[in-house]
């Protein structure tokens, strides 16, 4: 089915009008015998998830079949039709078959050292000085990017402590940038982000622990960021379950409570800020749209918030907008997408490949 849409378009307001082809790409010619579905919407390339994990159950353990496609699913219709799956251990790859499932770039399996992260989802390497061949075995089997571990508690310590020491950080950065892969880490404290920024890597996760000194790093370096905060708002249920680690509960509190201004000192340094939800473990699928509502309450605003979610995060992640030849995937409002989070979440039309997968309202 060929149809044109159009209406307005963001960050500028703009008229829209496009058409989809048969062939399932965007044009912005007429095409003959185009059924005309709106002149009014708001129209959006497809929204994307920088940090979530298919393949990763809620509430912990490797996801099924029928789980894994499930969460695939969610994120299609509520207009997430691109996602940066930042470490599973599932193998999701059969879901590429599916033209009416999101596109997945995967990281491979998240990357760290014996009893340093969540059990039985990373690979656990005997010593660092085998993080640069992990890395490059990660790279190798995923998508383009690479996760690794930056911290995590340290149960001797007592507190959170970096897994890697500066040295083989710098030699994992070039073992992946050797093979055209970028490298993400999870961070949540401040003592591993020298290390990890000074090495190279493309992007922090989390990055609760910024400080004026690795912000500046951050911008020198033009690495990203993905703050993932509707999962740092987990941080003081994480606390309470910490009763005999003190003081990696009181740390953890303190970085969820100056969470926002930590965000917002980011932003108005010039990091380029990505949303991602985390989703998967402690966070449901489907959460994109209040991640977007956490960012613009941070300090970006409602404009610069979705646009993390959408038209800055697909060029970042090597994927195309509006623009003619591209696949067409979209989503459309009939109400101004940054007027909530309950409107962003339930777009009245998700067009995946030239295929519309979801219908509400009027279209239904």
């Amino acid at each position: 089915m060929a149809f044109r849409l159009a209406g307005r378009g963001l960050p500028d307001e703009q008229a829209v009008e496009l058409w989809v082809g048969d062939d399932g790409l965007i044009s912005s010619e007429p095409v003959p015998g185009a059924q005309t579905l709106t002149e009014t919407a708001w129209v959006l390339p497809g929204l994307v998830d920088a940090h979530c994990h298919v393949g990763i159950r809620f509430g912990g353990g490797h996801e099924d079949e029928a789980g894994l496609t499930a969460q695939a699913e969610t994120e299609r219709d509520c207009g997430v039709l691109l996602l940066r799956d930042a470490g599973s251990p599932v193998d999701t790859r059969h879901l590429d078959d599916r033209a009416d499932l999101p596109k997945i770039i995967r990281a491979g399996r998240h990357i760290a050292l014996p009893k340093r992260y969540i059990r039985g989802l990373p690979v656990d390497l005997e010593d660092e000085s085998q993080l640069p061949a992990a890395v490059r075995e990660q790279a190798l089997a995923g998508d383009g990017w690479v996760k690794i571990i930056g911290d995590w508690i340290d149960r001797d310590a007592g507190d959170l402590r970096p897994l890697w020491s500066d040295a083989v950080l710098k030699e994992a950065m070039a073992a992946a940038h050797e093979v055209g892969a970028r490298v993400t880490a999870h961070v949540f404290g401040e003592d591993a982000l020298p290390g990890l920024i000074g090495s190279g890597i493309d992007c922090i996760e989390h990055g609760t622990g910024l400080t004026d000194s690795t912000i500046e790093m951050m911008v020198e370096h033009g690495t990203a960021l993905v703050p993932t905060l509707i999962n740092i708002a987990t941080f003081p249920e994480i606390a309470d379950s910490a009763d005999r680690f003190p003081v990696y509960a009181a740390h953890m509190r303190d970085l969820h409570a100056r969470v926002g201004d930590t965000i917002g000192a980011a932003h108005d340094a010039g990091i380029p800020i990505y949303a991602g939800t985390d989703a998967g473990g402690s966070i449901r699928h489907g959460r994109l749209a209040y991640e977007v509502a956490a960012l613009s309450a941070a300090g970006l605003g409602p404009t610069a918030a979705l646009g993390a979610a959408c038209w800055d995060a697909r060029p970042w992640l090597g994927h195309p907008g509006l623009e003619a030849g591209a696949p067409a995937d979209l989503v459309v409002y009939e109400q101004d997408p940054r007027t909530g989070p309950e409107v962003l979440a339930t777009p009245d039309l998700v067009v995946l490949r030239g295929q519309i997968v979801t219908r509400r309202g009027r279209f239904a």
